[in-house]
């Protein structure tokens, strides 16, 4: 008798899993979210979304040009950092800067050439749009690289070494060629399995709610536990094809170099897709409702995994509480362990921590669905 019952269950959850497919399969919803956004999203945050700074139009004014001052701002119009554009007067260069034509305005006084040959120097004013502060920091930048360069090349035209009291050496270590597209699509990687494991599963099992069809499932010998055994088997297969998908456009599409292991990055994604599938079956338990199950879902894990898990804000240069706040998303961990496969390798004292974290939550998710969720009507 327990071998039979044992048999039963198991054959009634092999029914479960086909019909879940044979759902999946008849609803384009479910297919366009596993596979139409992650594409979407891909495309869209790695060719759209930059947090690079390249051809900044910038406004050059020199006041009385010289071979000096021209060969300064060649040097500039040489860089491909920049969009140069020539104005005869500071009013007409600030005019531009008012209307958003350019981002920054370099100003060469009338005694550029003579104060260049003095031991004080010579100034030059630099004035940068900080309505955007990440790019007014980054045109600063470039624009001071610029001058030491060409300084270092008049320099070594003259004979003459250039002196300076610090020679700052610089190295950059994992994202050699400081491509945002590096950092921002291996953290796409997390958003779009939390819209595949949560969202998607909030939206299917309420649905069955609005539409009657777990009612005839509860009058059948299938327990709950066989039920949420079969919606989270389907649902893990499909967003780990879309975790695939989305892996294979970054690396091959992108260019983003998987340093890590490949097998260690799907063991921790099925650990954080059990997570969301956790999430996803928790909000439409409670929530029996699908408007309401996608607006908790949009608003309680997809808006935090955005902006809260480290995916494009550095969670250091928040506040301490919102600092804490974070460390109640799960995306957080997982775009963790995502950013440092992709870049760093399989390094384990970031890897296990997170790793823990990413069990801890899916056991407790998956134990807030099990308790909520009982064979009856109300």
């Amino acid at each position: 008798m327990k071998g039979e019952f044992r048999g039963g269950s198991m054959m009634r959850l092999k029914g479960l899993v086909k019909k879940e497919f044979l759902q999946i399969a008849r609803d384009p919803s479910s297919i366009a979210i596993a596979f139409l956004m992650p594409l979407f999203l891909l495309v869209l945050f790695g060719f759209g979304v930059s947090l690079d700074a390249d051809h900044l139009p910038v406004a050059l004014v020199a006041e009385q040009p010289t071979a000096d001052s021209d060969d300064f701002l060649a040097s500039i119009e040489g860089s491909h950092y920049f969009v140069p554009q020539h104005f005869l007067t500071m009013a007409a260069a600030e005019e531009a800067m008012r209307e958003g034509r350019v981002n920054a305005i370099v100003h060469l006084r009338a005694d550029f050439a003579k104060r260049l040959y003095r031991p004080d120097g010579a100034a030059i004013q630099v004035i940068v749009n900080g309505v955007d502060a990440n790019t007014a920091r980054l045109t600063q930048g470039y624009l001071q690289g610029v001058w030491v360069n060409w300084l270092e090349r008049r320099a070594k035209s003259a004979g003459r070494e250039m002196v300076t009291p610090v020679q700052l050496e610089q190295r950059v270590w994992y994202n050699g060629d400081v491509k945002s597209r590096n950092f921002l699509v291996p953290g796409l990687v997390a958003i779009i399995m939390t819209l595949i494991g949560t969202l998607l599963t909030a939206l299917v099992m309420a649905r069955e709610w609005e539409r009657g069809t777990l009612e005839a499932l509860l009058v059948t010998p299938v327990t709950m536990t066989e039920v949420l055994l079969g919606k989270i088997i389907a649902y893990f297969a499909l967003g780990t094809g879309g975790m695939l998908l989305s892996v294979g456009l970054a690396v091959w599409l992108f260019g983003v170099p998987l340093v890590g292991s490949f097998w260690l990055l799907w063991i921790c994604a099925s650990l954080f897709l059990l997570a969301a599938l956790g999430m996803g079956l928790a909000i439409s338990t409670l929530a029996r409702n699908q408007f309401v199950a996608g607006q908790i879902a949009i608003v309680g894990t997809f808006l935090p995994a955005f902006l809260l898990s480290g995916f494009i804000f550095d969670i250091d240069s928040m506040p301490s509480v919102v600092q804490f706040i974070t460390h109640l998303i799960v995306a957080r961990y997982f775009v963790s362990i995502v950013q440092t496969l992709f870049m760093a390798g399989n390094v384990w004292s970031v890897v296990l921590p997170n790793v823990f974290a990413l069990i801890v939550m899916a056991i407790f998710f998956m134990g807030i669905t099990w308790r909520k969720s009982r064979k009856r009507l109300e």
